[in-house]
């Protein structure tokens, strides 16, 4: 066995390099937080409604959603932070996003 393998804090198969997945998933991590600057405020609007939706489609249970939609010298700014009911919903999310 490699000792790349042994030196890891993961827990790896060395047949398949495979990884736990609750080393990398744990649950503590269920807010995705989204942070763009618009030329508008309606441009920043729609794509918090766009958001909103994505992440309704994703949920389990209700999805904490905290934004702001701010005025800035060079246009708006919109802020969100989504919080999910487990931490797959929120790479499930952030995912779709790309």
């Amino acid at each position: 066995m490699s000792d790349a393998i042994n030196k890891c804090n993961a827990q790896e198969t060395a047949a398949c390099c495979c990884v736990d997945v609750g080393t990398i998933m744990d649950n503590t991590d269920c807010t995705a937080s989204y942070r763009q600057v618009f030329a508008n405020r309606q441009q920043a609007e729609q794509a918090l409604a766009a958001l909103t939706e994505k992440a309704r489609s994703v949920e389990s249970e209700p999805c904490q959603i905290n934004s702001s939609i701010m005025p800035l010298a060079e246009g708006t700014e919109l802020q969100a932070d989504f919080t999910f009911a487990c931490q797959a919903e929120t790479l499930i999310f952030q995912l779709a996003l790309r």
